[in-house]
């Protein structure tokens, strides 16, 4: 599927991309060969061939995407500062004028992390000044591209020791950036077996930590609950699977619960039937559910959120009217304090021609 011209030319939101699944592939290519690193090819075309794909695959197939180029980022200062600001600029392209973006802080380290990942010899570059790189990314490119930009560090499931030192960073760069704490990775990895991730959590909500959670994408409606009632989630990163009950969905949508959707990912991912026109967007929007559309990891799945946007109008009989609703739901999901809030509304309403109705 191809990306077209923009069927909504006017500022976006976007609430769910990955840092480490949006890397520009010619810096992945730059830093290998400045760094020595083996990567299965040397040029663009090549490396994309191994590092993305166009048709459906397992999850775990997916995943094994990031272990070809990940080696030739993680524990480079340079590196992890200058993805962080080409994300902003790549952004900026697609008339995003606000955007959450999510990372492991551990997955960029190789010191003080075990195990130190992607197979890296131990170096010096700790989680918590990961943290700080992409935070001075964001910054530089906030002031280059005139967009704003918050980060959403990332538990991952498989590994709970990581829990209390992630919700530990987002306190200390609260201010800085950071605005959430997120868990992803395996469903099937539930918090009654790996208790670390509920005790991150609950620090967050004793901290004034925004959370969400990866729930729902490929796991039941019970993975959904778990992520609201256990971890005490203000909104669900994707959330599909919710349709399958009935009753806690009404339940979510009485409660105006956010999920973070991501349409052509959750085709790629083999997440949901491959068929758009059945997709549980389409019944969120006829549902009118609080829900925004996002890329997830636009890198693998080689896509920009016109991609997202395009399906959406293709498949699912969007109109104009329903991007201005999902953007103006996104504003309102997102984790800025409620003046930076008003303003990024009034930022879309002003762009939307709604003032007027809005009566501001």
């Amino acid at each position: 599927m191809e990306n077209k011209t923009s069927p909504f030319n006017k500022p976006k939101v976007e609430l769910h991309v990955h840092l480490d699944g949006s890397i520009k592939p010619e810096t992945i290519l730059y830093f290998a060969k400045k760094r020595e690193i083996k990567l299965p090819a040397d040029t663009l075309e090549d490396l994309l061939q191994h590092v993305s794909y166009q048709e459906p695959l397992s999850l775990t197939e997916f995943l094994a995407k990031f272990n070809i180029y990940m080696p030739a980022i993680a524990g480079d200062r340079e590196a992890i500062k200058r993805i962080a600001y080409e994300f902003v600029e790549m952004k900026s392209k697609e008339g995003v004028i606000y955007v959450e973006v999510r990372y492991s802080p551990h997955f960029l380290a190789n010191s003080k992390v075990d195990p130190i990942p992607w197979g890296q010899k131990e170096g010096d570059v700790t989680p918590d000044e990961v943290v700080n790189l992409v935070n001075q990314g964001l910054r530089e490119g906030e002031k280059a591209f005139n967009i704003k930009a918050r980060s959403i560090l990332c538990c991952m499931r498989h590994m709970p020791n990581w829990s209390a030192e992630v919700v530990e960073l987002c306190k200390k760069y609260k201010n800085n950036t950071v605005v959430a704490i997120d868990l992803a990775g395996d469903e099937s990895l539930d918090c009654e077996a790996y208790p670390g991730h509920r005790k991150a959590y609950e620090e967050a909500v004793k901290s004034g930590v925004h959370r969400t959670v990866h729930a729902g994408e490929v796991g039941p409606p019970r993975i959904i609950k778990e992520a609201i009632e256990v971890l005490k989630a203000e909104r669900i990163g994707h959330g599909y699977h919710i349709i399958e009950d009935p009753v806690l969905y009404r339940e979510l949508l009485d409660k105006n619960m956010h999920f973070e959707t991501c349409p052509w990912s959750s085709y790629l991912t083999g997440a949901c039937n491959p068929d758009f026109t059945r997709h549980p967007v389409r019944q969120f929007m006829e549902d009118k559910a609080n829900y925004s559309l996002n890329t997830d990891d636009p890198l693998i799945f080689r896509s920009t959120l016109d991609l997202d946007y395009s399906i959406a109008v293709q498949h699912m009989k969007f109109t104009e009217e329903e991007f201005k609703r999902v953007n103006i739901n996104a504003a309102k999901a997102s984790f800025l304090p409620e003046n930076e809030k008003k303003e990024l509304l009034y930022q879309l309403y002003e762009a939307y021609g709604m003032l007027v109705s809005t009566g501001l």
